[in-house]
This record gives structure tokens, C-alpha cells and sequence, in this order.
């Protein structure tokens, strides 16, 4: 899903907005790539849009990635079990006023937060100056807070849910990534 031309959920001007403001609250500076280069806007996307794959983009396969041996397992996402579909698409759309989604009352899904948040950012806020930019996000906390946990999650995460482009977070990190089947060295992992 690297390099999304199509968006799952977002518009192509809500795609555009996810990934200047990626880069406002995970910048390009000092070498490091920023959210917009490294996919944020795709894994956000893709979280969204989740139910729109099948099986649903929720957890990736495994054992193994297939980058340090073993067969390449990550991208063959797993089923769901029907009270696990029911949790991820609570999340993700609301309970959009089904019984079986309120049991605990409404829920606001990830959905309508990122709609509402971003509508809220402006459609020209790839092109305002830092200063608004900054000034728009700091004007909703809740939603400045649940976009800046998913943008990490877009910057450092497994590549095969969108985000982590090229590994490019992991090297600005210095992380070394999966690495199982291989497994670390006794040097690996006593050096500090």
C-alpha cells in the first residue's frame, strides 16, 4: 500500500492535509525524512479505510516480514473474529447508532474525528505559513493529540500498513527493524 495514489477513505484534499500537517508535528529537519515522506498520510488513510480491504487491514501476517530471512509472511493480514470486527469497526467508524456498537453508549470513531479535524484545519492549510499551521492544530487538542499517536504509529510502524516508506523512519531512528528469523547478535545486544 506504499505510495498510495487512490485514498481508501480520505479525499485527495484530506490526503494532502494529512500530510502537511504530518509534517508539522513530525518535521523534516536534520536529515530526518518528516511524516508527509515517510507515508503518515497513507497509514492514516489505510487505518480509515481498514474495512475497505479483505481481509481487513487490521494485523498484519507473520511471523516474518521476509527482509531478514523466513518467508515473507506481514502482508497477508489476518481475519478477524466477529467480536474483534465489531471492536475495529466501533473504533474506526462510531457507533453510528447501532445497538450492537453502544453497548457502553455512542462512540466517535476515528472516522469522523479525523473528517471534523481536518475540515477544521482548513483546505488551504498546506498552504498557510508554519505559524497557522501550528495555530490550527493547537486549536483542537483531543484531535492534535489522537493524529500526533497515529502519525508515529504511520512514521515508525511495520511498512506493510502504509507508512514507514522506503524503512526511511526506522533508519532515521536507528532502528534496526524486524529482524526475526535471524535474531540479534551477542553483540548486537550488549553494545549500548
Amino acid at each position: 500500500m506504499p505510495g498510495t495514489s487512490s485514498p481508501r477513505f480520505l479525499t485527495q484534499r484530506e490526503h494532502a492535509i494529512t500530510a502537511a500537517a504530518a509534517d508539522r508535528l513530525i518535521p523534516p529537519i536534520d536529515g530526518h525524512p518528516g511524516g508527509a515522506a515517510l507515508g503518515v498520510a497513507d497509514y492514516i488513510d489505510g487505518l480509515l479505510g481498514a474495512f475497505t480491504f479483505d481481509p481487513p487491514r487490521i494485523w498484519a501476517g507473520g511471523p516474518f516480514s521476509g527482509r531478514a530471512g523466513g518467508d515473507a509472511s506481514f502482508e497477508q493480514f489476518f481475519e478477524l473474529s466477529r467480536l474483534e470486527e465489531l471492536a475495529w469497526r466501533t473504533r474506526i467508524e462510531g457507533s453510528l447508532g447501532m445497538p450492537e456498537r453502544e453497548f457502553n453508549g455512542p462512540v466517535r470513531g476515528w472516522q469522523q474525528w479525523y473528517r471534523e479535524g481536518l475540515g477544521a484545519l482548513g483546505d488551504d492549510f498546506d498552504a498557510v505559513d508554519a505559524d497557522e499551521q501550528d495555530r490550527r492544530l493547537d486549536a483542537d487538542p483531543a484531535f492534535k493529540k489522537l493524529f500526533y499517536e497515529q502519525a508515529c504509529e504511520g512514521a515508525y510502524g511495520a511498512p506493510e500498513y502504509g507508512g514507514n516508506r522506503d524503512l526511511a523512519g526506522w533508519h532515521a531512528i536507528q532502528f534496526p527493524g524486524d529482524v526475526q528469523p535471524r535474531g540479534y547478535t551477542d553483540d548486537e545486544v550488549s553494545q549500548p
